[in-house]
C-alpha cells in the first residue's frame, strides 16, 4: 500500500509536469498522456532500477513508446527522473525544441524508437526481444502500444513472430482508451485480450489508471514463462482532470490561455 501511495503521487506529478508541457503551447496530446500517466509511474519508477535509465548500459530494461504523440508523458518521465531539465517542458512542441509532439530516436536520451508511424512499435520490440536472447541478455522489453495499432497488420505479424519464437521477456501494454484521431475507433477490434491469447500470448487485461492492478501486472510478468505476455490496459484519456475526461475529443487538446489555471487546480482538487 505504501508503494501504491508513493506512486500516486509520482503519477500526480507527472501530470502536473504534462500541463506545464502543454500551456506552454496551449495544445498538444495531453489526453492520452494523462490517461498513462499511472503506467509510466509503475514502469519508471518501480519496475526501472537506475541502472536500467542508465542508456549505456546494453543489457538494461527497454521501453518503447510505440505512439510516439504519446512523447508529452514521455518528457514528464525524463524530467521526473532528472534526466532532463524540468525548466524545458515549457518548449514542449515548440521550434526548435527536442520535446517535441511525437519522439524522435536520437534527440532526447532514453527514447528508443521514432514513434508515430503507428503499427510499427510492437515488430522493432520483438526484434529488440530476440537481439537480447541471441546476446544472453535477461533483461525484459516492454512496449507500449495503442488500441488504434490493432488495426495494422504489422502489429500481427509481429505477434505471431514473438509467440512463434517464445520471447518472453517481451511485454506488451496495449492501452485501450477507445479512441484515435478525433473520435471513436472506426473498426472493432475486440476482444483485444482473446485475440492476443489466440496468437499464443500469455494475458492480462487491467484497469490502467488502478496503480495496484498495475503493480500486480508487472509482477505477474516478471514470472511468467514461455511466452511473450500482453497486457491489456483500459485507461481514460485525460485522467485526472475532468473537463478533459468529459470532452468529446480528447485526442488532440487545444485550451484557451486564459483556462489554464482552472486545469491546473481541477488536477490538484481530483487528486487530492
Amino acid at each position: 500500500m505504501a508503494d501504491v501511495q508513493r506512486l500516486r503521487a509520482t503519477a500526480l506529478a507527472l501530470r502536473r509536469k504534462m500541463v506545464v508541457q502543454a500551456r506552454g503551447k496551449g495544445q498538444g496530446y495531453l489526453g492520452q498522456g494523462l490517461g498513462i500517466a499511472d503506467f509510466l509511474a509503475a514502469l519508471y519508477f518501480h519496475e526501472f532500477s537506475a541502472d536500467d535509465l542508465d542508456f549505456k548500459r546494453a543489457d538494461r530494461k527497454r521501453f518503447y513508446l510505440s505512439t510516439g504523440h504519446y512523447s508529452i508523458a514521455m518528457w514528464a518521465v525524463l524530467a521526473e527522473a532528472g534526466l532532463i531539465d524540468a525548466a524545458t517542458l515549457p518548449s514542449y512542441g515548440a521550434d526548435g525544441s527536442p520535446l517535441e509532439m511525437s519522439t524522435m530516436e536520437g534527440h532526447v536520451p532514453g527514447v528508443e524508437m521514432t514513434g508515430g508511424s503507428l503499427g510499427h512499435g510492437l515488430g522493432i520490440a520483438t526484434g529488440a526481444a530476440l537481439g537480447y536472447r541471441l546476446d544472453g541478455h535477461q533483461s525484459a522489453i516492454h512496449v507500449e502500444l495503442s488500441d488504434g495499432e490493432l488495426q495494422e497488420g504489422s502489429t500481427w505479424e509481429a505477434a505471431t513472430a514473438a509467440a512463434s519464437f517464445g520471447l518472453d521477456r517481451l511485454v506488451a501494454w496495449i492501452d485501450c482508451n477507445g479512441i484515435q484521431a478525433d473520435g471513436p475507433m472506426v473498426v472493432n477490434i475486440e476482444p483485444v485480450a482473446g485475440r492476443f491469447a489466440a496468437f499464443g500470448w500469455a494475458v492480462r487485461e487491467i484497469d490502467g489508471n488502478d496503480l495496484a492492478q498495475l503493480l500486480e501486472a508487472l509482477a505477474w510478468a516478471r514470472l511468467c514463462e514461455g511466452k511473450p505476455k500482453a497486457v491489456v490496459m483500459r485507461t481514460r484519456p485525460g485522467r485526472g482532470i475532468r473537463r478533459i475526461e468529459q470532452r468529446d475529443r480528447a485526442h488532440f487538446v487545444r485550451i484557451d490561455a486564459d483556462e489554464w489555471d482552472d486545469v491546473a487546480r481541477e488536477l490538484e482538487i481530483e487528486n487530492a
